[in-house]
């Protein structure tokens, strides 16, 4: 069988037996149960020179598990991960599917204020963290009370805890989650500058393929022989959802401690990829380094790309430099990821726009509606909302952003966009003032919060610009206090140690006054027309 996905055709026993397999339930530890009695010794991971079948992946799984679960933690305790990813990522993510508790995937590059935001506002008991997280780790120690027992990744007595060789192994841990129950804990900042707790059920990693699937549309379709890189980190909902979708299908997927363009290029031709998730920014990247030196993408045979808006000028190139189908996803933390999708055959109409976002999956609803909430006509721009199974259950412990961003079902993206007579939807502008770095999001209020913080400011607004190689970069607009200096130099080394780097503004503009409205709230639009000025695309 050519396809996993097949439209409205009979299909043979094996034909059933591998579609049944892509979905047999809707909990991931079920699912990564029956994979390791359907194809056992497939390959499921690659990550280095470690290569782990779906049998050893099952049973280094539920070892894990099975300390977990002496630990005594609270069933839906949450669990981090605080280190680059490896296969012990995975590992973590499995077991913590069959203990029932939640993973926190926190992002690496985050600073100490920043874990200790998500660590006290997840009540986070555990954590695997890398060596490389040390001097993060021991300074969150001193101030987190109770300190979180600390599981360091690359330890001699952590082996024993991922790897079932010489050791007994284990009968099969009792699977205690659900559809329902919580698989991970994701953070996403927010308008209020701390970030939020996207809580995601077990079955909002499922319902997307099973809708294409039941449908027989083959918009993201695995095959038998697919070797899928993970381009996209697991700390983000893109890489996560990715590499789930993957092991769903039973294919082999090849995991990155971090993207970069040699460990990818190496990967690709290592490994044959077949299929790779990227950023924009990441396949802008690769196409670079192929104008120097070309390198093997025979077998590459679908790139799935999403994040952040592509420039028309790079989607053209990629198509043409890498010879295979384009697949385009938008969606968001909160809806599960991916919502929304230019299928491959979009990519190829002419009578399609490929500025376009793309089209809802079978089981996704779209609307546009006004600042009343009233639905609006085709072609008309507003807030941009999904109804998705997917959908995140709730922020942690914050009703009143949760009932903001997800009413009767429908997800308030915060986006602006519209819907042309095909159905397909454009993204134009962003109503909340989130900032896409590289497909990472980051919010004004956040940077603002930290930048208040240094003497000599008195006020500061920051937004997002064009930037060519990342889509947009974050921009601060401040207004010292009277009688201070302050360059630029000076004030990325005072916000070096308490920002991400990523979040760090690229240029700083000093000025007098910043505009505001009547109320007196930052006129962001101000600030950023001239710079997206003659640009289809806001964001």
């Amino acid at each position: 069988m050519n396809s996993f996905l097949k439209a409205n055709t009979a299909m043979s026993s094996n034909d059933i037996a591998y579609t049944n397999r892509l979905y047999p339930t809707k909990c991931v530890a079920d699912m990564l149960a029956q994979q390791s009695q359907y194809v056992p010794d497939n390959l499921a991971l690659i990550f280095g020179s470690v290569q782990l079948s779906y049998k050893e992946l099952q049973e280094s799984s539920q070892l894990l598990a099975h300390k977990l679960l002496s630990m005594d933690l609270a069933k839906q305790s949450c669990i981090a991960y605080l280190g680059k990813e490896c296969e012990k990522y995975y590992q973590l993510l499995f077991a913590c599917a069959i203990a029932g508790y939640v993973l926190v995937p926190i992002n690496w590059r985050l600073k100490a204020a920043e874990v200790q935001h998500i660590l006290l506002d997840s009540d986070t008991r555990l954590v695997f963290a890398s060596k490389e997280q040390q001097d993060i780790i021991h300074e969150l120690q001193d101030v987190l009370s109770p300190a979180p027992e600390i599981i360091w990744l690359e330890a001699d007595t952590t082996a024993n805890l991922f790897s079932s060789e010489n050791t007994e192994i284990v009968p099969p841990a009792q699977i205690l989650s659900s559809a329902d129950d919580i698989l991970v804990q994701m953070y996403t900042s927010g308008t209020t500058g701390m970030p939020k707790g996207v809580r995601l059920p077990h079955r909002a990693f499922f319902q997307v393929r099973e809708s294409l699937i039941t449908s027989g549309l083959s918009w993201l379709d695995w095959q038998s022989g697919d070797i899928c890189l993970i381009g996209i980190p697991g700390f983000h909902i893109g890489g996560l959802w990715w590499s789930l979708q993957g092991f769903s299908a039973g294919v082999t997927n090849v995991s990155l401690p971090y993207f970069s363009t040699s460990l990818a290029i190496e990967a690709i031709e290592q490994h044959k990829v077949t299929q790779m998730c990227v950023v924009p920014a990441m396949l802008n990247m690769l196409l670079a380094d192929y104008r120097e030196a070309p390198f093997d993408t025979s077998k590459l045979r679908k790139v799935v790309y999403g994040g952040s808006p592509i420039s028309e000028s790079l989607l053209d190139e990629g198509i043409k430099v890498l010879g295979c189908e384009f697949a385009q996803i938008y969606g968001l933390t909160e809806t599960g990821n991916t919502a929304v999708c230019l299928d491959p055959a979009s990519h190829l109409d002419d009578k399609v726009s490929l500025r376009a976002a793309g089209r809802p999956y079978p089981c996704v609803s779209l609307k546009i509606i006004d600042h009343e909430g009233l639905p609006m006509g085709n072609y008309e721009v507003g807030e941009v909302c999904i109804k998705t199974p997917a959908h995140m259950e709730s922020y942690w412990q914050l009703p009143e952003a949760t009932a903001k961003t997800l009413q009767d079902g429908w997800i308030h993206t915060g986006d602006a966009g519209y819907l042309n007579d095909a159905g397909y939807l454009f993204i134009s502008d962003r109503i909340k003032d989130v900032i896409i770095v590289a497909g990472e999001n980051i919010y004004p209020a956040e940077i603002e919060n930290v930048i208040s913080q240094h003497p000599a400011i008195h006020d500061c607004a920051v937004i997002g610009i064009p930037d060519e190689d990342w889509g947009e970069a974050a921009a601060a607009f401040l207004v010292l206090k009277p009688e201070q200096d302050l360059n630029q130099f000076s004030l990325y080394q005072f916000l070096k140690p308490l920002l991400a780097d990523f979040k760090i503004p690229k240029n700083f503009y000093f000025i007098e006054d910043l505009p505001r409205n009547p109320s007196g709230k930052i006129l962001r639009r101000a600030l950023r027309e001239v710079f997206w000025e003659g640009r289809s695309r806001k964001v």
